[in-house]
């Protein structure tokens, strides 16, 4: 097993052009890929519900098994156990499954119960950022997710650290986010999809906890993107409203940031993700993730 440690960060359809001209990334050499993928689960979702995800990759040079835990997640930072190795053939190597602690836990059953529940497809384009924190690998994903019939769009960046301190990976962001607009997102491709296929996207409750109220937030924005209804937009709101009321002086600043930009646009209009947005939403994760 190893551990990925990654912060992602959703990006307007601005912003992947925006990206590429970024001058940390503009002279490094690239590497381009388009990446099919099929998600597996039983019908009545046990391994979502296990905070597992299960893939087959198509890299187009072969095909990738792969094996992820949730883990924990941070205002878009995750560290999650990942399992993953070759197969010859389109379809799951439950051989190897069985060996894997996650799936020794749901049992035999759950191996034979596995089916294909929805797929992504996107052009993932990849640099390698070195600095003195540490050595990060900077993925752009840009695609979509089918489920049942729904489609989203992916348009994501995955900064996953190789090499080094995590706090490399906040300081790349806030780099970037001086010039394009993008903000922290939580769920997972894997979440997306069975979100999308179920046609309900649910959110945790969140008490007074700063944290929780941040995390509620950024979900309910990745569920107002994949469901285009403006009720996630106002619970987004709801939370911020709360983060702000609280009166800790290191939050309330971007927290009011965030709270006045998803105030002032329609609720059909997402103009609010811009520069200013995303620096505040990196600011406020700062505040409440990262070290000192």
């Amino acid at each position: 097993m190893s551990q990925e440690i990654e912060l992602k960060l959703a990006l307007p359809p601005e912003g992947p052009e925006r990206l590429r001209r970024h001058p940390r990334l503009a002279a490094l050499p690239a590497e381009d890929r388009t990446l099919a993928n099929t998600y597996y689960d039983t019908p009545d979702g046990a391994l979502e519900a296990a905070r597992v995800a299960l893939r087959i990759r198509d890299t187009g040079k072969g095909r990738v098994q792969t094996l992820k835990t949730t883990g924990n997640g941070q205002g878009g930072l995750s560290v999650r156990g990942e399992w993953e190795w070759p197969i010859d053939e389109n379809r799951l190597d439950l051989d190897g499954l069985k060996t894997l602690a996650p799936m020794q836990a749901l049992g035999d059953e759950t191996l034979a119960a596995l089916a294909p529940r929805f797929a992504t497809d996107f052009a993932r384009r990849t640099w390698i950022v070195d600095g003195e924190q540490g050595r990060i690998e900077v993925a752009l994903d840009d695609g979509e997710v089918r489920a049942d019939g729904r489609r989203a769009t992916i348009r994501e960046l995955e900064l996953e650290l190789k090499d080094g301190d995590p706090a490399a990976l906040w300081a790349l962001a806030e780099e970037f986010a001086a010039s394009v607009p993008l903000r922290p997102a939580t769920a997972s491709k894997a979440a997306r999809g069975a979100s999308l296929g179920e046609g309900r996207w649910s959110l945790p409750a969140a008490d007074d906890d700063p944290a929780a109220l941040y995390e509620h937030t950024i979900l309910a924005l990745d569920a107002l993107a994949d469901s285009q209804d403006s009720h996630f937009k106002d619970e987004a709101r709801r939370s911020l409203d709360r983060l702000v009321a609280l009166g800790d002086d290191r939050l309330t600043g971007p927290a009011a940031t965030l709270l006045a930009a998803l105030s002032h646009q329609a609720p059909e209009d997402d103009a609010w993700l811009d520069v200013a947005f995303g620096q505040a939403a990196l600011a406020l994760a700062r505040a409440l993730y990262a070290p000192a």
